[in-house]
């Protein structure tokens, strides 16, 4: 049970497409990304293939191929799968992870979702899946990534209250709950450049100008923030960019050029182009696609209505 204790989990920054509540993702093992972390979001994790260890908060144990386990903001985890040397596992993890925000709307939808704020309670510790919940909760994951728009929301809504209907059917696994407030240095500096980037993306940012606001050489910081992150620093603040922008083309009739400049882009060639890589499509066709189906999702609508 040393394992944890010598070994500083890394903090992991999770974004999320600006159409979307949650995100779900599948990836190969090994990747960058896999490897002993934590992060805000709530992460509900489908192992597809292979077999292993987890660990999970303090909990050390065995994993093999169907394993589901939800874990809590903050929890430290990661899966280590027995394989040969070279050896790849195509899609072995696929998963969603949602904010905390997101996950409080959730539970405080009406009296009904009681059970589930009970499942986002337990999963403080991190908690795995048997029986016919396991079973449920993988064929609905596993459909939420061919989902769309509002089908994909109720999709979501399903998914939890299959995981929280059944208690005899889920285990906590670790000891303890994360303690609020608890930084290493690592997370510290990362946070650190997070917000600043997040108050200053309209703003012409330089990596030396961040590495030094943390303390750091910028080729180390360089190599800091993509570890940390999961995204070179050019990539995060385009994200930050055209996230903003997506706001504004979905919510205002700002002209598409005024947005470019107003979320820090300095033309318009450069928005177009990193806008059809991060969201696969163009500016004007976001814009009229939001304004079809309209931004606000439906569960953002009752839960406001509700405070």
């Amino acid at each position: 049970m040393g394992f944890e204790r010598r070994i500083v989990p890394d903090f992991e920054v999770i974004v999320c497409a600006p159409e979307e509540s949650f995100r779900w993702n599948v990836h190969d093992y090994p990747h960058h990304l896999a490897k002993w972390h934590y992060h805000p979001e709530f992460e509900l994790h489908l192992i597809q293939a292979s077999a292993g260890e987890m660990m999970i908060g303090d909990y050390v144990g065995a994993f093999e191929a169907g394993s589901l386990v939800l874990t809590g903001s903050g929890v430290p985890h990661n899966w280590v799968s027995r394989i040969q040397p070279g050896e790849r596992v195509p899609n072995r993890d696929m998963l969603i992870q949602f904010s905390p925000d997101f996950a409080e709307k959730v539970a405080g939808l009406c009296p009904e979702f009681d059970a589930v704020g009970e499942l986002f309670e337990d999963a403080k510790r991190g908690i795995e899946f048997s029986g016919a919940t396991a079973e449920a909760g993988r064929r609905l994951l596993r459909s939420i990534g061919a989902a769309r728009g509002a089908q994909r929301l109720l999709m979501f809504l399903e998914l939890m209250t299959v995981l929280a209907r059944n208690p005899s059917e889920r285990r906590t696994l670790s000891r303890a709950a994360p303690s609020p407030g608890q930084q290493t240095r690592s997370s510290e500096k990362i946070e650190t450049a997070i917000s600043y980037i997040l108050e200053h993306s309209a703003q012409p940012i330089r990596l030396t100008q961040l590495s030094a606001l943390c303390g750091m050489e910028a080729t180390a910081f360089s190599r800091f923030f993509k570890k940390q992150t999961g995204h070179t620093f050019a990539r995060y603040v385009n994200c930050m960019r055209v996230h903003a922008a997506c706001n504004l083309l979905a919510n205002s009739d700002m002209p598409i050029t005024d947005i470019c400049f107003e979320v820090g882009f300095n033309n318009i060639a450069n928005f177009n182009r990193q806008f059809v890589k991060i969201c696969g499509r163009s500016p004007s066709a976001y814009r009229r696609d939001a304004r079809r189906i309209g931004t606000t999702t439906r569960i953002e609508v009752l839960a406001e209505a509700r405070l």
